[in-house]
């Protein structure tokens, strides 16, 4: 109902039990929300919300709050980043329970694993529909962290036998011998954030023996050549780091039965001449069926918020970086042309590039 001054009031009854979920410990989830919509004044007294200020920001609020209640009461645990995630559904024209109140993806130690996002939502149920998807975006979407939860999921379905986890030992070129200790000790810094993951998702204990069985298998990309991958969960991470015929001999190891997730960053390329594999992939498979492209943003990041506003500063950054070449380029054109007819070239090129 609306005030006097033209403002917005809206009254919520909710029991006592969700109550305490939606706020979160130290009234978390409610700090986020008025974060989220700052021309809104909230006010709790028993099981009653009641929010007052800017009309378009009081239906937003109390439509997200709404939402949160469904997911909530069906049993999913909220944290700040699904607010924030169902913040931006909402000013979209969707509902945050239809796009994050789906299934678990996967559920460990009481602890459930599922999309927190729109974009990370569209980009599991690509998994599913695609026999290979590439999942590319910066770093906190949880590009890796979610193909490695449809891995553990698919195998835990007996829809593959085994899963592979792969990536490029970039820093040491993938010559890994000048590296002191067994072979083990030579690739583990490598590959530690993928067996840190695997022990999150799954039992501790039964990691080691699934490894010793061969059930899941950790390995360098350069352990890949040569192989055929049959009945298989695979997963390379990290594939900003492949060169493009790395990425072609991964690619082609696919077999019978098997899926493939390559996830990268193609804004954080490590490669001394800066030629990834993932970058050509996106232009060379762009229209080949079966093969699909999960492009995740800083919308859909789930660390902290401070890391979304990295990633938009950097993505800014380059940007301006990337016209500010291109007007070097077009002006040592013009200056060329000019030259060639004869003519004194100008100080500068005149706008929009032409002569």
């Amino acid at each position: 109902m609306a005030e006097p001054d033209g403002g917005a009031v809206s009254h919520l009854h909710i029991d006592g039990i969700a109550l305490v979920r939606l706020f979160g410990p130290q009234d978390r989830l409610l700090r986020t929300i008025e974060t989220q919509y700052p021309l809104v004044e909230v006010q709790t007294r028993g099981n009653d919300i009641t929010l007052s200020g800017d009309p378009d920001q009081v239906a937003a609020a109390t439509t997200l709050i709404e939402e949160l209640l469904i997911m909530i009461r069906n049993g999913q645990d909220v944290d700040p980043a699904e607010v924030r995630s169902s913040a931006r559904i909402i000013e979209s024209d969707g509902r945050p329970a239809d796009v994050l109140g789906g299934q678990a993806v996967l559920t460990s130690r009481g602890k459930s694993i599922r999309p927190k996002t729109a974009g990370q939502k569209a980009y599991v149920d690509a998994i599913d529909e695609n026999t290979i998807v590439f999942g590319i975006g910066p770093a906190g979407t949880g590009k890796t962290y979610l193909a490695m939860a449809k891995a553990v999921q698919a195998l835990q379905r007996k829809e593959v036998n085994r899963i592979i986890l792969t990536r490029p030992a970039v820093e040491a070129g993938e010559r890994l011998g000048f590296l002191p200790g067994t072979l083990t000790d030579k690739i583990d810094p490598y590959l530690r954030p993928l067996y840190d993951a695997l022990n999150e998702m799954m039992d501790p204990e039964l990691v080691p023996k699934l490894l010793a069985a061969g059930t899941i298998e950790v390995a360098p990309l350069a352990y890949m050549r040569g192989r055929t991958l049959n009945d298989s969960f695979i997963v390379l991470d990290e594939a900003q780091n492949t060169s493009p015929e790395q990425m072609k001999m991964f690619l082609t190891r696919l077999g019978f039965g098997s899926k493939m997730v390559v996830t990268g960053d193609i804004t954080q390329i490590d490669l001394p001449t800066n030629a990834s594999g993932l970058r050509l992939v996106t232009r060379v498979l762009a229209d080949v069926d079966d093969i699909h492209f999960a492009r995740l943003t800083s919308e859909d990041v789930v660390r902290h918020t401070l890391v979304g506003r990295i990633v938009d500063a950097y993505s800014e950054y380059d940007a301006r970086k990337q016209a500010d070449h291109f007007e070097r380029e077009q002006a040592r054109e013009f200056a060329n042309r000019a030259e060639r007819r004869g003519a004194a070239p100008r100080d500068r090129m005149p706008r929009g590039g032409r002569a």
